[in-house]
């Protein structure tokens, strides 16, 4: 099993979804968070003062799926979230070594379906 970490622009959030539906992806955890890499921020002026935005308002998708998903999953992400521009974001994969259901107890990746 796979975990996928997708941290995406927030306007991307209702596209990406509409393309892990299509894949028939088992489901998902979203988070509003802040951050940053190379986008690094802007600067902007309030009632003549000069302050530094430096942590940008992201979205934050964990799916974990088994093995065989992952490539069909990470390619609808990277499809429908890129805008061809610095701060589209970053997908991560990670092993899981278990999961478990914990209304029925199951556990591997039945537990993931």
């Amino acid at each position: 099993m796979k975990m996928i970490q997708a941290i995406i622009r927030r306007e991307k959030l209702g596209d990406v979804k509409q393309a892990l539906d299509a894949v028939n992806c088992p489901g998902m955890q979203v988070w509003e968070i802040v951050g940053h890499g190379k986008q690094a921020g802007f600067t902007e002026q309030f009632r003549g003062r000069e302050f530094k935005v430096d942590l940008l308002p992201k979205t934050k998708l964990e799916i974990v799926v088994r093995d065989s998903q992952v490539k069909k999953i990470v390619e609808a992400i990277v499809r429908t979230a890129s805008t061809n521009t610095v701060g589209d974001g970053k997908i991560f994969v990670t092993t899981i070594d278990d999961a478990i259901r914990i209304r029925t107890g199951e556990n591997g990746e039945v537990a993931v379906d």
